[in-house]
């Protein structure tokens, strides 16, 4: 068959059968029907990147799979099997390098610097078209190739002395393959593949999946050949690659609000349609990395984030009747970033600078309970105190006074009946003698309340008991026995700490070691954060749900700072404010406020909303080196920034050159989190330059969605929509399918 007939009819079977896999089957086509089996793939269809360069590939399947070849022909080389392992090509990976010596947006213009150049420096100098942004991407003018880093630096010194300065190191893998087959292991029987092969891995059911290096997919796959190796290709629906990809960006565990989720599920979507044949040179659309987005197949899927991508499906964002490049960052610092002072590319309307910031209305909640502060032991415990009045197992409306005085059995004991039917126990509580409350009396109540007497009998060990009677010589042996089960286990304090048995016990004492006591048994607190807030009414979100409680007159505030809890009569708080609370019958009598805003910047609560970093100058000094031939390194100076405050343009100073590095190259270059930073020197005692402190904020290129704030909005009652509107200035939402 000439060569020219047996491509073009390579092309015409591939081509049926991806009309077949992903288009439906065609009705010329009816009797092929068999092929595969029924399995279609509904559209959208996306082609994922799941492995480059492969060499031993084992892909399983759930209940089954069928393998076929495609070359010149089609042939079924295995109907049912459960695994299949390949052997790939043995590739050489090498590197080389190319500098990029100018760049232009429009073709004609970066055509005439190709021709300026070649005239004057010469050597193979090329055009291509920047990849981040399809439709508005730029032209770059590229020099190479050069088989060392040292190779490239020594040109970019060479044409500096021509007037070419902003020449920029570009590193890429060089796979030159063995003159080795491919070989699959299919039934025990091995079979040698050429080049040109493609093996498509079909699921025997719409119920089975394949699986790939730990991970299960969705799909099918396909593995062939390449310039970058032997490639791995899952194809899919692009709702079911959604549901892979949406708890890997944002995780559901830590930001569980699914208006967020919805949020972040529409702008992947968005991202996957907008970039569909980005690599289709290597035959597929998006990478599995966080090079495109992050897809980790069935493995990840959460019933949150799955929500999510089901009640947006087909939803996507445009602007001007166009599909928007629909960028995102984990933590914005406070404000996002121009898109073309960080990216190579034309400005965009909807990627502009925006403050991370959502205005709203502090609520003010207020009380008419009070719990002056109450020490024991030099410890305020009145939140100890609140938290037994909220269980109503001592009196509320008390002043410091009362729990000054000395506590009698008999009040005791009420408290313990009060509190035995909130832990599930039953047991009956005798009235003791009048009169005054020992450490030991109370000990006894205990025992007898609690039911301890065989914990006590049996979990307090001889020395225990040998140390109570030394540090107690008047105890009775079954009070040593019941004092030392309290000690042990943490209710009441060491020995040293106990100034004197003898010495009645306040009230304060008495309640604080009865609070012990009863959170032994369980947890009587609820947590969350506030969603709303309506009249008496507080909306809070636990475990994933919302529950609608009322606020008692009698409620008792706690606020938290730094290390203590106090009791106060008002408490300001928003949405999102993280709170803990006891309640009864639908009703809060006890709130703590565990973290309330401090500012109104929605990422405040990432934990790269700051950070600090500090570099020795000879590790920086020789990172930059691997880019700019600048020697010993003198200084660094922020020459511009954006509106985000982000550096955009900075000096890099060094004995042998200076350089200009812009955008997203200042991350990288410097090993940074952001670009929103700033730049502080230690020196030594001779005042030369030890270290440099980069103190900064923000984690990531820092335009679009933030994902961080994108949470915090949701849980301030923003809806999805509201979250990406205000990110992507100017869009619409539409539902494209």
């Amino acid at each position: 068959m000439p060569r020219i007939i047996r491509k073009n009819y390579k092309f015409f079977v591939i081509s049926f059968l991806l009309i077949y896999l992903f288009g439906g089957r065609p009705p010329e086509f009816g009797e092929e029907q068999v092929f595969f089996h029924g399995f279609r793939i509904a559209q959208p269809v996306i082609r994922v990147g799941i492995g480059i360069n492969i060499e031993d590939v084992l892909i399983q399947a759930s209940s089954g799979m069928k393998i076929y070849q495609v070359d010149q022909s089609y042939k079924l080389m295995a109907d049912d099997v459960s695994e299949v392992r390949i052997k790939g090509h043995k590739e050489l990976i090498s590197e080389k390098f190319v500098v990029q010596v100018a760049q232009a947006r429009k073709k004609e213009e970066a055509e005439e610097a190709v021709r300026e150049l070649k005239s004057n420096i010469g050597g193979r100098i090329y055009l291509i078209q920047n990849k981040e942004d399809n439709e508005n991407g730029v032209f770059q003018v590229r020099v190479g190739d050069f088989l060392t880093r040292g190779d490239a630096l020594a040109f970019i010194k060479k044409i500096r002395q021509k007037g070419v300065k902003d020449a920029w190191i570009i590193r890429e893998e060089v796979t030159e393959p063995e003159s080795k087959p491919a070989w699959v292991l299919v039934n025990d029987e091995l079979i040698n593949l050429n080049d040109e092969t493609a093996l498509y891995f079909i699921p025997s059911s719409a119920q089975s999946y394949l699986s790939y290096r730990g991970k299960s997919y969705r799909g099918i796959m396909v593995l062939r050949g390449s310039r970058k190796g032997i490639l791995l290709i899952n194809i899919l629906n692009v709702e079911d690659y959604l549901k892979g990809v949406v708890p890997g960006e944002l995780s559901p565990y830590n930001f569980g609000e699914l208006e967020a989720q919805k949020a972040q599920a529409i702008a992947a979507r968005t991202y996957a349609l907008k970039n569909v044949g980005q690599f289709k040179d290597l035959g597929f659309d998006v990478f599995a990395t966080p090079a495109s987005q992050v897809y980790d197949g069935m493995n990840i899927e959460h019933h949150l984030s799955t929500r999510a991508v089901e009640l947006t499906a087909g939803v996507v964002a445009v602007y001007g009747g166009k599909l928007i490049n629909a960028l995102y960052t984990s933590t914005c610092g406070g404000a996002t970033e121009d898109v073309e002072n960080m990216f190579e590319g034309a400005p965009a309307p909807y990627l502009k600078s925006t403050e991370c910031v959502m205005e709203n209305d502090d609520w003010i909640l207020r009380s008419a309970a009070a719990l002056p502060p109450i020490f024991v032991a030099g410890t305020n415990i009145s939140p100890k105190l609140a938290f037994l009045a909220a269980l109503e197992v001592i009196p509320q409306d008390k002043h410091s006074a009362y729990f000054e005085e000395k506590a009698s059995s008999a009040e005791v004991a009420e408290w313990l009946r009060n509190a035995l039917p909130l832990i599930g126990r039953k047991s009956s509580v005798s009235s003791p003698e009048p009169g005054p409350l020992h450490l030991a009396g109370l000990a006894g109540l205990f025992l007898e309340a609690f039911e301890w007497q065989e914990r006590a009998g049996n979990l307090v060990g001889r020395s225990d008991e040998e140390r109570v009677s030394r540090d107690f010589p008047a105890l009775k042996p079954e009070e040593r026995t019941s004092l030392a089960y309290l000690l042990t286990s943490g209710i009441v304090p060491p020995a040293p700490e106990i100034a004197d048995l003898d010495k009645p016990l306040t009230r304060a004492e008495a309640a604080l070691y009865l609070a012990k006591a009863m959170s032994t048994y369980k947890d009587f607190w609820h947590q969350g954060y506030i969603k709303n807030w309506s009249k008496n009414k507080l909306e809070l979100m636990e475990d994933e749900k919302t529950k609608m409680l009322e606020l008692l007159p009698g409620l008792i505030l706690l606020r938290s700072l730094e290390e203590s809890v106090s009791v106060v009569p008002s408490l300001s708080v928003e949405g999102g404010d993280l709170v803990k609370w006891i309640e009864s019958d639908g009703k809060i009598r006890l709130l703590q406020v565990v973290l309330a805003s401090n500012t109104q910047i929605l990422d405040q609560s990432s934990q790269y909303h700051r950070w600090q970093t500090r570099v020795p100058v000879a590790d920086l000094q020789d990172r930059i080196n691997q880019f700019y031939p600048i020697g010993k390194l003198i200084d660094l100076v922020p020459q511009k920034r954006g509106p985000s405050k982000r550096v955009i343009e900075m000096s890099v100073i060094g004995q042998e050159s200076q350089v200009r590095v812009i955008g997203m190259k200042i991350r990288q270059v410097l090993n940074l989190r952001d670009n929103l930073f700033v730049i502080d020197k230690e020196a030594d005692a001779d005042g030369r330059v030890t270290h440099f402190i980069f103190s900064g904020k923000g984690w990531g290129h820092g335009v679009g969605l933030c994902q961080v704030g994108a949470y915090r909005m949701s849980q301030k009652g923003a809806s999805g929509e509201d979250i990406l509107k205000k990110y992507y200035r100017g869009i619409r939402l539409e539902k494209i399918y």
